[in-house]
């Protein structure tokens, strides 16, 4: 068995959290706005005639919506477009070539990826603080899922990015899939607030599980059972990591 290429690792790496820093207002400075303006349009015009949902202020019960969110589409396409570009510049063939392994590659783009997803999580959080009361009731379980998450939508991301063929393709499962699908799975609202039969055609929502668990770290409080949340999340990421492995042993989109 072979050692493990943690210089080759450590240099794609180091280069993904080099762009972040080169494209900082992107990156930080858009998610942070973002997220302001949500407390604005939600947590005053909404909040003023919801006061609480399930017992908590419906300020506070919209920050692990919007970092969830935040979650998602950061992580999503910090990887997709990682590995993309390399491959739109024709560059992807050098690290193919590379002494560095398919798992090497993915550890070292996914790992860039979820780390900046979860750098913009944490600022909205302590951006949340200046607008409203947030407890944090399981902190623990609160950093697993910010975790978990963050990778699991950047493996989702890299896959995305391979099988992308255009810039059109790039964006059109973030736009037109990820982000309603998080405005449609309880992000600023509670499903136990839904007449039937739409509460039962949410619970087909993958991102009222995420929501929901990453929820009950805060306040205790979710839609679906902790235990559920978790193997969604842990299921999601096996069937990325099998997927991601089928490419790499093809070649698929990868290789002419």
């Amino acid at each position: 068995m072979s050692a493990i290429n943690l210089p080759g690792i450590w240099a794609i790496y180091r280069a993904e959290m080099a762009r972040t820093r080169r494209t900082v207002l992107q990156s930080v400075a858009t998610p942070v706005l973002t997220t302001v303006l949500y407390f604005i349009v939600f947590g005053t015009a909404i909040g003023s005639r919801m006061h609480q949902v399930g017992g908590v202020n419906y300020g506070a019960f919209i920050v692990p919506g919007l970092i969830m969110l935040a979650l998602l589409t950061q992580g999503i396409s910090n990887a997709s477009i990682g590995i993309y570009f390399p491959k739109f510049t024709r560059t992807i063939f050098e690290v193919l070539s590379a002494p560095i392994s398919g798992i090497e590659v993915v550890v070292a783009y996914v790992g860039a990826a979820a780390t900046k997803a979860v750098m913009i999580g944490l600022i909205i959080l302590v951006t949340a603080t200046f607008f409203v009361p947030v407890r944090i009731m399981h902190p623990g379980w609160m950093l697993a899922f910010l975790v978990l998450t963050a990778l699991t939508f950047s493996l989702f991301g890299f896959l995305i990015g391979i099988w992308a063929n255009s810039f059109e393709q790039l964006a059109i499962v973030p736009s037109l899939i990820v982000t309603p699908l998080t405005f449609l799975g309880g992000a600023f609202y509670s499903i136990d607030m839904l007449p039937q039969p739409w509460r039962t055609v949410s619970l087909f929502n993958p991102v009222v599980y995420l929501v929901s668990g990453f929820r009950w770290s805060f306040y205790g409080v979710g839609d679906v059972s902790l235990a559920v949340s978790l193997i969604f999340v842990l299921g999601f990421m096996a069937l990325c990591l099998a997927v991601l492995s089928w490419m790499f042993r093809t070649g698929y989109r990868l290789k002419p």
